[in-house]
This record gives C-alpha cells, sequence and structure tokens, in this order.
C-alpha cells in the first residue's frame, strides 16, 4: 500500500510517499480500506513538531472514511462503510495518510450513504467537533446568540450552519473583509472584522454581551472572548488556529469575568453516537446542510494540501482522496 511517512517532523515537504506492507489487525481493531480523510490544524501542528509525545517515523491523520478489509471478530463486513476518528490515530499509532489502516474497534463509525468520499472525506472530525461544541459543551438554545471567533475555518462554518438550524443568532468572524459575503451567504446574522478585540464590537449589538462563544482561533483571543460574554454565559475553547496551546501566566480570578463559564471541547474525550452522526449525514444528503470543502487533493498530493491548509487560504474543509 501507498503510505505518506513523515520520518521528522518540518516543513510540508518532509512527507515521503512509500510503498509498506498492508497491516494486520490484531483483537480489538479493523483494517480499513481508506479512501478520504479531511485535514486538520492538529496534524499541522504534529507536523511541525509542536505536538508533545508523538513519536517519528509516523503515518499522520486522525480521521478517515472508507470501507472494512477485514474484521477478525466479523461484527463488521467487508465492505461496510465505516468512519475513525481520534483516539490516538495518527498519533500514538499510524493514521489515515495512507491506503489502508488499522484502527481499534472502539473509534469506528459505521454509517450509510449515497454521497462522494469527497464530501463524505469532510465529514468525521469536523462534525464531531462542532456537535460536541455546540450541544455538549454550550447546550445552545433556540433564540439565544451565539459568536463564532474562526467562522471562515471549516468548523466555523458549519458551526454556523447547525447553530441557525437550531433557531440561534449567530455572530461570526474574519480577518480578513473580502470573506464578508461568504459567511453571510453561509447564514451569519452579523460579520465582525476580528482585528484581535471584539468585546467593543459585540457590545455594540448586544449591549449585555452574547450568551455563548465557541472559540476556534485558540489561547491567543480568549480573554477577549470571554468579554464577549454576558453574566452567566458560557465561552467553549474547541480550536487552536493559532497554534497557541497555552496561556501565558493564567490567573483564573483576572482571565475570566465573573459568573462566565468556560469550558473546552475535545472530541478524544467525549463524542456522538452513532445514531447522531448519521443522522448528520442524511441531513447532508437532503440538503439540510451544506458541506463547504475548499479543496480535494490525491495522496501523493499531501505536501501541497498541507501547505494549503499552512497559508490559511482555504475556505472549508481541505479533503484527500487516496
Amino acid at each position: 500500500m501507498k503510505a505518506a511517512i513523515l520520518y521528522n517532523p518540518g516543513a510540508a515537504d518532509q512527507f515521503r510517499l512509500e510503498e509498506r506492507p498492508i497491516p494486520t489487525p490484531q483483537d480489538g481493531q479493523v483494517l480499513i480500506r481508506v479512501k478520504a480523510f479531511g485535514l486538520n490544524r492538529s496534524e499541522l501542528m504534529t507536523r511541525k513538531g509542536l505536538s508533545p509525545n508523538v513519536r517519528f517515523p509516523r503515518v499522520l491523520g486522525i480521521e478517515c472514511v472508507g470501507e472494512v478489509a477485514h474484521d477478525p471478530t466479523g461484527e463488521y463486513a467487508p465492505g461496510q462503510q465505516v468512519a475513525a476518528l481520534m483516539g490516538g490515530m495518527g498519533r500514538d499509532f499510524d493514521g489515515s495518510y495512507a491506503e489502508y489502516t488499522v484502527v481499534p474497534t472502539s473509534i469506528i463509525y459505521p454509517f450509510r450513504s449515497t454521497l462522494s468520499w469527497a464530501q463524505l472525506g469532510a465529514i468525521p472530525e469536523m462534525f464531531q467537533t462542532v456537535y460536541g461544541s455546540l450541544q455538549l459543551s454550550l447546550r445552545i438554545q433556540p433564540g439565544e446568540t451565539v459568536l463564532i471567533r474562526g467562522g471562515t475555518s471549516s468548523v466555523g462554518m458549519l458551526a454556523t450552519q447547525l447553530a441557525k438550524n437550531e433557531g440561534l443568532t449567530v455572530l461570526t468572524t474574519t480577518r480578513n473583509g473580502d470573506k464578508k459575503a461568504l459567511l453571510v451567504a453561509n447564514g451569519a446574522d452579523y460579520v465582525l472584522i476580528d482585528d484581535g478585540n471584539l468585546r467593543g464590537q459585540v457590545r455594540s449589538i448586544f449591549p449585555q454581551g452574547v450568551d455563548k462563544v465557541l472559540e476556534l482561533v485558540g489561547a491567543s483571543t480568549l480573554q477577549d472572548s470571554l468579554q464577549c460574554v454576558r453574566p452567566g454565559g458560557t465561552a467553549c475553547m474547541t480550536g487552536m488556529l493559532s497554534e497557541t496551546w497555552s496561556i501565558d501566566n493564567f490567573a483564573p480570578m483576572e482571565f475570566i469575568p465573573a459568573t462566565v463559564h468556560l469550558t473546552i471541547y475535545d472530541s478524544g474525550q467525549i463524542r456522538s453516537s452513532p445514531d447522531v452522526f448519521q443522522q448528520f449525514i442524511n441531513d447532508v444528503e437532503t440538503g439540510r446542510v451544506k458541506l463547504t470543502i475548499s479543496q480535494v487533493f490525491r495522496l501523493d498530493e499531501i505536501a501541497q494540501a498541507h501547505r494549503l491548509m499552512e497559508q490559511n487560504q482555504a475556505s472549508g474543509k481541505i479533503v484527500v482522496l487516496t
């Protein structure tokens, strides 16, 4: 099989496309014929050597869609459509940047769909992140206001749609004024130009602040995002588009406004049920949800795909077909 191997962290051209034996699944594992996978910011950080405890050489990739090639237990039949994500994939063990991957049964989601593999490849981690952030962490309710910081990211674009579908008023952000029309077309009620200080802009529209904030930029803007939340509201830090993991000299009593709640979402810890995952796919098939896919690459173009992600030029999910 072909696999994109990273022997050492560094630039995108460090990937080496090589032939490897197809791995053999052990007890509790399933061999998947990878059809497609989406790129994720955490993979960019791992490629740069910014992910602690990842050992090289490594095949990256924290998610994929494909077909079951072999399940030793017989639980999944050959050809069954499945998704797999997180659980150490592409970090603790080799991931999806390959034609085949072996993953634990515990991280598999079986599904049925007539969507193309390119469309399906955009879904797993993007959906899990958005659903978990909005429903499990923020617990959004109809009639609420939500600020989505990092609105042109694939997660931000999908979060806008799902929040609107649930009856929320959505404020979203971009650093590039040329993308305002894109965000409005995606359903945003208000588009704010993010200069690093949103508090004044938000409170000029909602003087008390918004009910909820989905923070996708990361630690570098979190304090300002917290200042946008009304008393009793909640902010959820999910993304790290700024590639910043931590906050220097963190003083909670000064950092978090009184009565404002701060939480996080991590799809590696808590995830949706297979039924919820299937329902989302159904919503895409019926057109209730529109996937925003920026560009589709082949496995032998993985370096180009990573460079596009690193340049922050993509408006939507980057997908790779194997």
